[in-house]
């Protein structure tokens, strides 16, 4: 088995056409030759990613999903504007060499970055890593020590200061993400009114500093270092990314955080290696993430509540497009399910909360 992120065969209705790629990149990096290969990474559930093969060198193009897609999102120029400006203070994102604004070429824009080979973590460690509880701890302290080295980001060093708008980031969260949920819905969809409510209520005021926010920080989008698998050396999916308030960050990436007590129906969504020995609990993701970062989080229900809300809406959208024959993606079928799940979720934690 491999430990390095395999690409496979292009979904029906995905393909890609090198006789009109292979032209226009050869325009627009300098020596290539041959050629591409060109195949398909199989995770993710937004932006489509392949793998572009010249003799003497990869890379990674994305694309928009075909579809309905939601206003703003799957904007390829701001996320390629990201990966070259922000490798200047963080040095995990890959190199981006252009950005395509000519949909004739494959139908979207796109954009083509460098391959950064190494291992990206799935449902369950591989076992050939070999790593045992202490080895997993630590792996799970390097991903926790990247987040906050991402939120220590100097963004206006790096030009990004017109990223975002921090200021009222959280209740702007809650607004935006009810909306976008309001439009997704379909007839099989939960409403999730009380908790909508509830986030409107206990809703904390802005931390008073402001951060680059990934979005979406899990073990998938992180690749580690095949000779030290402890060690991260890149971090992808940089759609999302804005300006705002690392707590809400903080919540999104607890909401795929699936830990190892956590009930049968939930380890069923589990999508990384949360669970494994050595992984921290959530509480302990938490309390790990104040030490390092010096902030003091008095209401981490209110995080989780709304990471749990904001990734139901992403599933949602991601199923309307499934339930009105956008997306042919099977795997999508059952995204409906996730979100009643993430539902009940955020109602036990509700129910249990002190706030």
């Amino acid at each position: 088995m491999a430990l390095t992120d395999q690409s496979t065969r292009i979904r029906s209705g995905e393909e890609l056409d090198a006789s009109l790629i292979d032209p226009y990149l050869k325009r627009h990096i300098p020596g290539l030759t041959g050629t591409p290969q060109i195949s398909q990474f199989p995770g993710g559930a937004s932006n489509l990613t392949y793998l572009l093969e010249y003799p003497q060198q990869e890379f990674v193009l994305r694309r928009p999903p075909f579809g309905h897609k939601a206003k703003s999102a799957h904007d390829m120029g701001r996320e390629f504007r990201i990966l070259n400006q922000l490798r200047d203070g963080f040095p995990y994102c890959p190199k981006a060499y252009v950005h395509c604004t000519d949909e004739s070429v494959i139908g979207a824009e796109f954009y083509v970055m460098e391959r950064v080979k190494g291992i990206i973590l799935r449902s369950d460690l591989p076992p050939e890593l070999g790593l045992d509880a202490a080895k997993t701890e630590a792996l799970c302290k390097s991903f926790i020590d990247c987040f906050v080295e991402l939120h220590r980001v100097d963004y206006n060093a790096c030009g990004l200061g017109d990223l975002g708008k921090p200021e009222g980031y959280v209740a702007r969260q809650i607004k935006g993400w009810s909306e976008r949920y309001e439009k997704a819905l379909t007839p099989d969809a939960p409403h999730w009114e009380k908790v909508k409510a509830w986030l409107n209520d206990k809703m904390p005021a802005d931390h008073p500093t402001s951060s680059i926010v990934h979005n979406d920080y899990r073990f998938d989008n992180v690749i580690l270092d095949p000779n030290n698998p402890m060690q991260i050396i890149g971090v992808l999916d940089w759609e999302l990314t804005t300006l705002g308030d690392p707590l809400m960050d903080l919540g999104n990436t607890l909401a795929y955080w699936i830990q190892a007590d956590d009930p049968a129906p939930v380890q069923l969504m589990r999508r990384q290696p949360s669970h494994a020995p050595g992984m921290m609990t959530r509480r302990e993701f938490v309390d790990y993430y104040a030490e390092r970062s010096g902030i003091q989080i008095d209401n981490f229900d209110f995080y989780y509540t709304y990471g749990l809300f904001r990734l139901a809406g992403i599933v949602q959208q991601i199923y309307y497009r499934f339930y009105h024959g956008q997306t042919q993606d099977k795997r999508f079928a059952q995204f409906i399910h996730m979100n009643k799940l993430l539902e009940h979720m955020s109602l036990q934690v509700i129910a249990k909360s002190s706030l």
